[in-house]
């Protein structure tokens, strides 16, 4: 399934870290960056995660929060958020429905390997849960920079 611009948003309820849990719901009237990774304490997703955490003061005063998505467990979320001092929530998506939900499990290929993952996709959610915006196969640099200014411009 491949979800476009003007989609409905599919609905999420996932644990973040130990003993939490947010949903789609909880955002409603706000912007959600909705940005899916493929594993926390890995180089890109690193710096993805600081590049969105040293911006999200911005995001915030433009009316959007952040919330990044990959299948580590709640405990490798704790982890990751603890080294890093994230300040948005990460989703445990363990099972892959909700990265199935959006189309971001696909066939990947790596030094002539083919395996499953989390293809780097971000989503810009409208406060109504529309889908106002795609990125797909994103990379890293400037990303974080480029989603900011879309949410400045709705």
């Amino acid at each position: 399934m491949t979800l476009d611009t003007g989609d409905k948003a599919p609905a999420f309820d996932l644990p973040t870290y130990t003993d939490q849990r947010l949903a789609l719901n909880d955002l409603q009237g706000q912007s959600v960056v909705l940005y899916f990774y493929p594993k926390d304490m890995t180089p890109g997703c690193t710096v993805e995660a600081k590049d969105f955490r040293d911006r999200a003061q911005e995001f915030g005063k433009a009316g959007a929060v952040v919330v990044g998505v990959s299948k580590d467990s709640p405990a490798r979320h704790d982890k990751f958020k603890a080294k890093h001092d994230l300040n948005f929530a990460l989703l445990a998506d363990e099972d892959g429905a909700l990265c199935e939900a959006y189309g971001v499990w696909q066939m990947k290929k790596f030094m002539g390997r083919e395996f499953m993952g989390i293809v780097r996709t971000t989503f810009l959610v409208d406060g109504d849960g529309v889908i106002r915006r795609v990125w797909p196969k994103v990379k890293v640099k400037g990303h974080a920079e480029d989603v900011l200014a879309a949410v400045k411009s709705l």
